[in-house]
């Protein structure tokens, strides 16, 4: 994948709209000296680039009910390291699993996965996570307290 060059003005364009996702282009033109239309053709054109590939509202997890955060490593058996696109898609939909990375090392994914209590958590590892073929081994760590969450990239 190619880097898209960016000058300071995008640059600054894309850090506000990380840190305030509701802001508009005339509030973004008025901060950093731009023309409202100047502004949301920069926007424009940083959406078409797929830099900008979504704005999104972060809701406190806590607040809506989803009180566990757990973390699976998962290591697939060798025959199952074959189907790593097949086990990609089928945790794709589970709306449980927030973020799916595949890994280099021991394990082969790490899932971030939010459910209401524990025992939603074992719910979802005895009827739909163990389920998957080519599963050998997932480890779960239990996330006691969030020290820190941020989607900011240091751009």
């Amino acid at each position: 994948m190619q880097k898209t060059a960016l000058d300071a003005m995008d640059r600054r364009i894309l850090d506000l709209l990380q840190r305030e996702p509701g802001i508009n282009a005339t509030a973004i033109g008025d901060r950093i000296g731009l023309s409202q239309s100047a502004c949301w053709r920069r926007m424009q054109r940083l959406r078409d680039d797929g830099i900008i590939r979504e704005q999104s509202v972060t809701l406190d997890r806590e607040k809506v009910g989803l009180n566990t955060m757990v973390f699976a490593h998962v290591k697939l058996t060798s025959h199952g390291r074959s189907n790593l696109a097949a086990f990609s898609e089928a945790v794709s939909n589970f709306p449980e699993v927030l973020d799916c990375y595949v890994l280099l090392g021991n394990v082969d994914f790490l899932l971030r996965v939010v459910t209401e209590d524990i025992k939603a958590y074992e719910q979802f590892f005895f009827e739909k996570l163990s389920q998957l073929p080519g599963i050998q081994e997932v480890n779960s760590s239990i996330v006691l307290s969030d020290v820190k969450h941020s989607s900011v990239l240091p751009i």
